[in-house]
C-alpha cells in the first residue's frame, strides 16, 4: 500500500476506508514522535514523506491536536512530545514541566497569574487541566502566561501553594 495515495487507493479490490488511512497515518506519527526529536511541523511533514505519507501543513496540524502532541520546551530546544490527560501523566508532566519553566506566580481574589520562560505556558496549562484539580475552574495559556482561575480565594491560596511546591520554590 502507498499511504500517500489514501483512501483512492484499491487493496485486492476493495477501498481503504479514509478512517483506517488516518489511524495509519496516527500510528506513523506517534512512532517517529516517539523515536526522534521533531522539533516542527515542517520536520515532522519530511518525515512522514519519507515514509510515504504527503500530507499538508492544515492535515498535520489536525493531527497532531487529535493526537494531543505538543510542542514543548526543552533546554535542548523545542520539541514534540507525546500528552495525555490522564491524572498520573498530568503529575509526571508538571513534576517535569514546572521546575524547568517556573518563573514566578501571584494571585488575587479567585485568579493566579504563572509565569513561565517563553513557550512554557502552553504545556503547563495543558497538564494543569489535565489534572482536574477541584479548586481550578479553568486555565488560560499564552506563550509565557498562564490565567488560572479558582472556585473560592482559599482555592486559589491551596493551588498557589501546590504549584510553588511543585516548581521547587519556597
Amino acid at each position: 500500500m502507498i499511504p500517500a495515495l489514501g483512501s483512492r487507493i484499491s487493496y485486492c479490490g476493495a477501498k481503504l476506508s479514509s478512517v483506517a488511512n488516518k489511524r495509519e497515518r496516527h500510528d506513523t506519527i506517534l512512532e517517529i514522535v516517539s523515536s526522534r526529536v521533531v522539533s516542527s511541523q515542517e520536520d515532522l511533514r519530511k518525515l512522514l514523506l519519507q515514509r510515504g505519507w504527503d500530507v499538508t501543513q492544515a492535515t498535520l496540524s489536525r493531527d497532531l491536536r487529535e493526537l494531543r502532541l505538543a510542542r514543548v520546551p526543552t533546554p535542548e530546544g523545542a520539541r514534540y512530545a507525546i500528552t495525555d490527560g490522564s491524572i498520573e501523566e498530568s503529575r509526571a508532566a508538571l513534576d517535569t514541566l514546572l521546575p524547568q519553566l517556573f518563573l514566578r506566580i501571584d494571585g488575587v481574589s479567585e485568579m493566579l497569574v504563572l509565569r513561565t520562560v517563553p513557550g512554557g505556558a502552553q504545556p503547563i496549562a495543558a497538564a494543569l487541566d489535565g489534572e482536574g484539580w477541584a479548586d481550578i475552574l479553568g486555565t488560560v495559556g499564552g506563550d509565557d502566561t498562564i490565567l488560572i482561575i479558582c472556585r473560592s480565594v482559599a482555592g486559589r491560596e491551596r493551588v498557589h501553594r501546590r504549584l510553588k511546591a511543585l516548581a521547587g520554590e519556597p
